[in-house]
């Protein structure tokens, strides 16, 4: 039986890193359908090829900005359907808020994450199945911070840690391994989680994305 790989399109202007990147990934079972070194030539390459997986850097040419970011929002709009994650070299909090806006299948992480070929690998994975996730570095950051009027301060000290899990993109069950716990004492935890942030009940809304978006926002 042929199997299908997760064809990925690959886009940062460090070509080392670009190409042990892609590298990496062949041998993680990815197919890479292209690899660039700026912003607009990855969305040229995602609108011919429309791959499963975008990788982009968030910082690209001309500028070393937020050209990256740009592309992924132009990315989500145009070809839905492709996962996004992008990648920086920092913390930079506001961007992995917006980002994380564009609801399932994109992520944050910090280009040190790539050193756990394992762990990265199974969050593309992730990402790619429908998962948000964001950088444990980064949610470590906004766990620390605190507002005034502080939205999660109704939260217990295991409804935080179990948010911080969500904000990674953790399911339940793979919270319950993280925490030693049942999956059904987790099941009450997101639950209380979500009464508290007064998130209704609708069909339409992913309440945990938007339980990790009001996590994210509290810096």
């Amino acid at each position: 039986m042929t199997v299908t790989r997760t064809r990925v399109a690959l886009a940062d202007d460090d070509v080392l890193l670009r190409e042990g990147l892609a590298s990496l990934l062949d041998r993680a079972g990815f197919e890479v359908i292209g690899q660039c070194g700026d912003a607009s030539e990855l969305i040229a390459l995602v609108r011919e090829q429309r791959p499963e997986l975008a990788i982009v850097d968030i910082r690209m040419p001309p500028d070393h900005a937020t050209e990256g970011l740009e592309a992924a929002r132009v990315i989500r709009e145009e070809a839905p359907e492709t996962a996004i994650l992008v990648l920086s070299a920092h913390v930079e909090v506001e961007h992995a808020m917006d980002l994380l806006g564009g609801g399932e299948r994109i992520g944050y992480l910090l280009k040190s994450r790539v050193t756990d070929v394992e762990d990265f690998v199974e969050t593309l994975e992730r990402i790619v199945r429908g998962a948000s996730v964001v950088d444990p570095a980064l949610v470590q950051e906004l766990v620390a911070a605190r507002r005034v009027n502080d939205p999660l301060e109704g939260l217990s000290p295991r409804e935080r840690e179990v948010l911080a899990l969500m904000a990674e993109g953790r399911s339940n069950a793979g919270i319950s391994r993280q925490l030693w716990v049942t999956e059904g004492t987790v099941e009450k935890h997101v639950h209380s989680i979500l009464q508290k942030l007064r998130l209704p009940e609708t069909g339409d809304d992913h309440r945990r994305v938007l339980a990790v978006i009001t996590y994210l926002d509290v810096r």
